[in-house]
């Protein structure tokens, strides 16, 4: 990747977020076409409000994400300086203004297209080819949605990206710039090194008491050992209350006789169609033209069932279905429009339809299976039932008892032996506890979590022995503590660290003589060239570095060729100094591929600009503004 690129992250991240990220992770739907103008506005965008509960709602958002790559250890605070802040606002306005535009420009999508995206969704596909309508709802219901509102969301989503898609497409690059950029990147340079190694000034070294005296007190916080307490501890959680909780046979048959409706499952139907399509404002005379073609489609397939998959390949205009011979797979009352719905309810198993027309155009459909309304016995959903109810009754008691737990922890501060008593708790004992989360500990771990650690070190927990507060750690798990012992803070002495300290004062020592000899030795070949004691020349590139490392690969690719040879000193981290020789500069092998994939980069990077570009221009001819005292509103992401 071109330095260019690596070097303009912003962009990069920009365009991932205006492109990838769905919309309405941030916005309802809403918000792209009206303003909520009763709740408070963190910002105002062309008319249109960012408000707070967006702005929460995008802050839950980054927060989670940042915990899936992090884990739970990472600390919300984070996101809730100034800066993070004010960094998502931005992000919220840039979204808000192509929102606003896109609106304006009157983008919309059809419904072939969104058809077509569903269908293509990674997962939602069935062994035989169909789509899996049922696992489509069942992930929607997930995310609190149900098809309707996904399917207007991702309509909304898709015109965004019409927007962004189209300004993308202007971008242009000059292939001249490209050219040399890409020569940039195939020239090669012929070097030679000359170590510097500290370890051979090892024994130049010299260390005095004051050197030690000095680095132990520029560097006292790597010899401090944090404060440490040892607690004991409760945890309130649904293992806690499942373990009181019963649930007997009578307790789950009332429940499925109750509930019994909903074991049952309606009849469906599977059909295959063909669709001539045509719209109903259409004139007369295309109404003519599609419904002849459907008539002489019918006749066909009247006439030889069996062509019915080979005929809608060949002629439907239903993209979704007609590469699998018409087929629509199984559907149920209501997912289908209703002409369609009742000619395919009527029909018998293999039976084909007349003419049917809707919105689409004319369909003709032939019934491949039916499946019976059945409802599933007793015996087949006891296991179910039963985990339902314990987790209905384990609920409303942990809602009864959390109360009880959170109020006796307060009132009762001088132990945890009663709440644990009167909830039948485990009081737990952890030796060791400092401030920070601990890396070695799993993050979901209760006494590792952020918010217990605040407590638990606090003034009243420290000094006065109290409980802490009951703290929620994460959903329906509360953990109350309690300080046994406390180590203040302290460092360990500098006769203690002696050794240590004298062996990396000896290496900085040792690296300082490296360098300062590696310097002279640069200034000398400068003033009068000359080979001796390099080591054996190699060719590098940016295509190819033969293992030199970061920094000095840099210096010399960098290094002023017009005068050679030519010389540059760097610093070797863990090694000492190096000075290298810089003997020929060759233009390299220019490779037609590479070059075009290298140039396809640059496009790509020009497009990203114009995008960046774009969208500042909007926000700029927008009206902006923006509430600094909503911003300072704590944050509500946890």
């Amino acid at each position: 990747m071109f330095e260019y690129i690596r070097t303009h992250q912003r962009i990069m991240q920009l365009l991932l977020l205006l492109i990838i990220f769905p919309s309405f992770a941030f916005f309802g739907i809403e918000s792209f076409t009206r303003s909520n103008g009763a709740a408070t506005a963190v910002a105002t965008v062309a008319g249109q409000t960012i408000t707070q509960q967006e702005f929460d709602s995008a802050q839950r958002e980054q927060l989670d994400r940042l915990r899936q790559t992090y884990g739970q250890q990472f600390d919300s605070k984070m996101l809730s300086s100034p800066e993070a802040k004010q960094g998502l606002l931005d992000e919220l306005v840039s979204r808000k203004v192509i929102a606003v535009e896109v609106v304006k420009n009157h983008l919309s999508v059809s419904d072939q297209s969104l058809q077509k995206n569903i269908l293509a969704t990674p997962g939602l596909t069935k062994p035989d080819g169909g789509f899996d309508t049922d696992r489509y709802k069942s992930l929607l219901a997930a995310q609190g949605m149900n098809p309707a509102m996904y399917e207007q969301r991702l309509r909304q989503d898709l015109a965004l990206q019409q927007l962004l898609s189209a300004v993308q497409g202007t971008a242009f690059s000059s292939k001249t710039v490209a050219d040399r950029i890409s020569a940039i990147y195939e020239q090669e340079r012929e070097v030679q090194k000359m170590d510097f190694k500290s370890s051979d000034y090892l024994a130049q070294v010299k260390v005095t008491d004051a050197m030690l005296k000095a680095y132990y007190e520029k560097n006292s916080s790597q010899f401090e050992i944090p404060e440490l307490i040892k607690a004991e501890y409760v945890v309130f959680n649904d293992d806690a209350v499942g373990a009181q909780v019963s649930v007997s046979d009578a307790d789950i048959l009332a429940h499925y006789e109750q509930n019994k409706k909903s074991y049952a499952t309606e009849e469906s139907r599977r059909a295959s169609h063909i669709l001539i399509t045509v719209k109903k404002d259409s004139s007369e005379a295309d109404q003519k033209a599609a419904k002849a073609k459907a008539e002489s489609l019918l006749a066909q397939v009247r006439k030889n069932p069996e062509l019915f998959a080979k005929l809608a390949k060949e002629n439907s205009q239903d993209s979704g279905s007609a590469e699998r011979g018409g087929d629509v797979d199984f559907f149920t009352k209501g997912a289908m429009v209703k002409s369609f719905e009742d000619a395919a309810y009527k029909l018998k198993q293999s039976e084909i339809s007349d003419l049917v027309q809707s919105d689409y155009g004319f369909h003709i459909i032939q019934l491949t299976a039916i499946k019976p309304a059945a409802t599933k016995t007793l015996d087949e959903v006891k296991g179910q039932i039963f985990a339902d109810i314990k987790k209905q009754k384990a609920a409303k008691l942990y809602a009864e008892s959390a109360e009880v737990f959170t109020n006796m922890v307060y009132e009762q501060s001088d132990s945890l032996k009663a709440v644990a008593d009167k909830l039948k708790l485990k009081i737990e004992t952890v030796a060791s506890l400092n401030r920070l989360p601990s890396a070695a500990i799993p993050a979901t771990v209760p006494v590792n979590n952020p918010k217990f650690l605040k407590a638990i070190f606090s003034e009243d927990s420290l000094k006065k022995k109290h409980n802490t507060e009951a703290v929620e750690v994460a959903p329906r798990t509360l953990i109350a503590g309690r300080v046994l012992e406390y180590k203040a803070a302290s460092k360990r002495p500098l006769e203690e660290v002696r050794n240590l300290i004298e062996a990396k004062v000896i290496q900085i020592e040792a690296a300082a003589l490296a360098k300062k000899a590696g310097e002279s030795k640069l200034a000398a070949l400068k003033a009068t060239d000359s080979t001796s004691g390099f080591a054996e020349a190699s060719v590098i590139s940016r295509l190819k570095n033969q293992g030199t490392s970061g920094e000095a690969f840099s210096a010399v690719m960098k290094a002023d060729a017009q005068k050679l040879p030519a010389f540059v000193g760097v610093d070797v981290p863990g090694v000492g100094y190096a000075v290298y020789r810089i003997s020929k500069v060759n233009a390299g092998a220019v490779d037609a591929t590479r070059r075009s994939s290298e140039q396809q980069q640059i496009a790509n990077a020009v497009a990203q600009q114009d995008i960046y570009t774009y969208v500042e221009a909007l926000k700029d001819k927008s009206k902006v503004s923006i509430n600094k005292s909503a911003l300072a509103i704590p944050s509500t992401a946890q």
